[in-house]
């Protein structure tokens, strides 16, 4: 199979700008009818992506006076889109914090045999306290209890997955025989967080198990993603700094015992694409004047363990001291460095970077034409920092709908994303060897 870019679709909000949703192109529809969710799908399924991809936050946002912070259940969604698409995949986040391992095991199992294999889980821990307190904890766990807790939860499901064999499910009915017991295991997990019996109450999915995503990149994180991963969601906003994260991780799975091939690094891209050069700027200048400064000044404190940043000016140049250090702050540590590196390098002023992260939320915004969005990832592509891409369209569907039309092109005439799917799971969109069985 040719090796070609992997892409997938990052559906979130009415697209990933902070102010899409009261933009005039985006979407009339509410952010809780299916069918949204179903024809984006469907239009990145015509554009031959390898998925669609969702994230999760298990608890409302403080902001949502200032915009869209709910969003369906992802897991609920997937299992409408498996059966209103054919081909491309679906990979959905969940949390190893709040959610007991066998119910999650049986959730994406299900998942993968309604989708005939198309499901991938995006592994994540959960950091907010409001998400603690919606589950009955006073305060969220430390980052290190985090993934303690996640690596044990991995064991369980992974052991779970692999519970059946191939062919325990007989479905003999003239031999009065459904399945066969010796081809099925129990896993009789003990550990510090879990205890978990097994087996699965539902044979091995049609891929094995599903796609294991993962999104960490603190040194914590990338050590999970080593050993578990098999693509890697990350925010890289340079070139040089993503190729360094790719060489790095890539030479951390081959330490783990891995082919580097099967962990397939994929950073966030949020392109706003347009003609010309004028018409770019035009439609930056829209979205920018449909932002709240002081919405996103609260969406930074939340990034970094609610820290008060109420007494920073909007126009004063930042520095390193106007935050907390990284290592003190039990949130999502990697996107915490993410800013950092920014404030580090080009000394925005508060207001600057508000409108850097209303883009995206720290991932990586280039705006122009057709052509110069297939050149960058091109450049990325080819010299060794990404697989592929998350694309982050800033307004949906319409930017998608421009990203179809005019990137791709570009990018198949230069042989570098397919013109057909060749398979039809997302481990065959990802050219993914399916997981080794116990029963051989």
């Amino acid at each position: 199979m040719t090796r070609h870019m992997h892409l997938n679709l990052f559906i979130h909000s009415r697209g990933h700008h902070e102010a899409s949703w009261r933009h005039p192109a985006a979407s009339p529809l509410a952010l809780s009818d299916i069918r949204y969710y179903q024809g984006l799908a469907q239009q990145a399924e015509a554009g031959l992506f390898d998925a669609i991809f969702l994230a999760d936050q298990l608890a409302l946002g403080d902001d949502v006076a200032h915009g869209p912070r709910t969003a369906l259940e992802p897991l609920t969604v997937l299992a409408a889109l498996a059966v209103s698409t054919s081909r491309i995949g679906l990979i959905a986040t969940a949390s190893t914090t709040y959610t007991e391992p066998f119910n999650l095991a049986r959730q994406f199992a299900s998942l993968d045999h309604i989708s005939r294999g198309r499901i991938g889980w995006n592994v994540v821990t959960s950091w907010l306290a409001t998400a603690a307190r919606n589950y009955g904890a006073i305060a969220p766990l430390s980052h290190a209890e985090r993934y303690a807790r996640a690596e044990e939860f991995l064991s369980v499901v992974k052991g779970l997955w692999d519970s059946w064999a191939d062919d325990a499910e007989l479905d003999d009915r003239a031999g009065g025989r459904y399945a066969n017991p010796a081809h099925i295991r129990p896993i009789d997990y003990a550990g510090t967080y879990y205890r978990v019996a097994g087996p699965l109450n539902l044979p091995r999915g049609p891929q094995g198990r599903p796609v294991l995503v993962q999104a960490g990149s603190s040194d914590t994180g990338r050590a999970f993603a080593a050993r578990h991963a098999e693509a890697i969601f990350t925010a890289q906003v340079e070139k040089t700094q993503a190729q360094a994260f790719y060489a790095d991780l890539k030479a951390r799975v081959a330490d783990a015992g891995r082919d580097p091939a099967q962990a397939l690094i994929l950073p966030g891209l949020s392109p706003l694409i347009a003609s010309s050069t004028s018409e770019v700027q035009r439609l930056a200048e829209e979205l920018s004047a449909l932002t709240n400064p002081e919405a996103g000044r609260q969406r930074l404190s939340g990034r970094f363990g609610g820290h008060d940043f109420s007494h920073l000016p909007l126009d004063r140049p930042l520095t390193p001291d106007d935050f907390p250090a990284p290592s003190s702050v039990e949130a999502a540590r990697s996107r915490t460095e993410v800013i950092l590196d920014v404030v580090r390098r080009e000394q925005p002023t508060l207001r600057q970077l508000l409108a850097r992260l209303a883009g995206a939320r720290g991932h990586h915004t280039v705006a122009g034409t057709p052509e110069h969005v297939a050149t960058l990832m091109a450049e990325w592509y080819t010299e060794g920092a990404a697989d592929g891409f998350n694309i982050m369209p800033p307004v949906l569907p319409a930017q998608l709908e421009v990203f179809t039309a005019e990137v791709l092109p570009l990018l198949q005439r230069r042989g570098l994303f397919r013109t057909a799917y060749e398979g039809d799971t997302l481990r065959a969109h990802y050219g993914l060897a399916t997981p080794a069985s116990q029963f051989g």
